[in-house]
C-alpha cells in the first residue's frame, strides 16, 4: 500500500477551490498539507472537500497567511502554532498532525521581503524558532515529514537564473544558513533523493512571463527523517498545475511512501 503526501500553497484557497477539489480527485493524496489559505480556520470551504472523502484541519486566520492539512483519517496529535511558550507568532504558519504512525508538517515559511528589512528579520527569527520546536516536539528516529512553502531556494540548481535572484531573500546565504541548521534536526530534502537533475522548479512569478519563459525557483519541498525517506519511493511535481485559469502561482509538490 502507497501513503500519498503532497503539498501546495493554494494562494487563497476560496479563489480556487474547484482547482483544489480537482487536485484531490486526480492525485488522491491521503494527505495534503496547503499554505496560505487565507480564510480563518471557521470559514475553510469544507462541503466539497469533505464529500471526497476528506478530513480538514485549519489553522487560519483572516485575508493571509493560514495553513491545512486534509486528510483521509482524522489528524491526531494536532498542534496549532509553535506552542513554545514565547510570544504568540501573530501569523498563522505552521501546523502538525499525526496519521497512524506518520506525522506531517504543513509549514509556510514567512518570505521575508527585502534584505535588511523587519520581514527578513522575522524570517530568519521564525526559521530559527521552527528548529526548537522541531527539537520539543518531533523524533528524527520516526516517521516525520516537514512539508510546504519553505520560500527558500537551498542551492542555485533550484534558481532558473540565479543572477537574477541573487542575494535576495530567496536565495541569501543567512536564509540558506538558516535552512541547513533545521535539516540538522535530522531532515534529508526527499524530493532530491529521487530528482538529483536540475530544472525541476515549484514557483514562478506571475509578472514578467515568467512560467512560459521558464524563470522558476524551486521553493516548495517535502523534507522527511531517514525512517520516512527510506519508505519514499518517488516525489513530483505537478507543474500542470500552474497552467489554465486562475492558477496558484506555485505548484503542488508529492511524495509517495511504501
Amino acid at each position: 500500500m502507497v501513503m500519498r503526501i503532497g503539498t501546495w500553497n493554494v494562494n487563497s484557497v476560496r479563489v480556487r477551490e474547484d482547482r483544489l477539489l480537482g487536485l484531490l480527485e486526480r492525485h488522491a493524496p491521503d494527505v495534503l498539507a496547503l499554505q496560505e489559505i487565507k480564510v480563518e480556520s471557521h470559514a475553510f470551504p469544507r462541503e466539497g472537500v469533505e464529500a471526497l472523502g476528506y478530513h480538514v484541519t485549519a489553522y487560519g486566520q483572516k485575508t493571509y497567511n493560514g495553513v491545512a492539512l486534509l486528510s483521509r483519517t482524522p489528524a491526531e496529535d494536532v498542534i496549532q502554532g509553535f506552542d513554545d511558550g514565547e510570544e504568540e507568532d501573530p501569523q498563522a504558519r505552521l501546523l502538525a498532525a499525526r496519521f497512524g504512525d506518520t506525522h506531517v508538517i504543513s509549514a509556510y515559511f514567512p518570505n521575508g521581503g527585502e534584505l535588511g528589512s523587519d520581514k527578513y528579520a522575522y524570517k530568519l527569527a521564525w526559521m530559527r524558532r521552527l528548529r526548537r520546536w522541531l527539537d520539543r516536539h518531533a523524533d528524527a528516529s520516526q516517521a516525520w515529514a516537514l512539508v510546504g512553502d519553505y520560500n527558500v531556494a537551498p542551492v542555485e540548481a533550484d534558481v532558473a537564473m540565479p543572477e537574477r535572484w541573487r542575494d535576495t531573500t530567496l536565495t541569501s546565504d543567512e536564509v540558506r544558513a538558516a535552512l541547513t541548521e533545521i535539516q540538522a534536526f535530522g531532515l534529508v530534502d526527499v524530493f532530491r533523493r529521487h530528482h538529483p537533475e536540475d530544472g525541476l522548479f515549484s514557483w514562478w512569478d506571475y509578472r514578467k512571463l515568467a512560467f512560459p519563459k521558464g524563470d522558476g525557483l524551486r521553493i516548495d519541498h517535502v523534507y522527511g527523517t531517514e525512517p520516512l525517506a527510506a519508505r519514499s519511493i518517488d516525489a513530483f511535481i505537478d507543474r500542470d498545475e500552474r497552467k489554465g485559469k486562475q492558477p496558484s502561482d506555485h505548484a503542488p509538490v508529492f511524495l509517495d511512501l511504501e
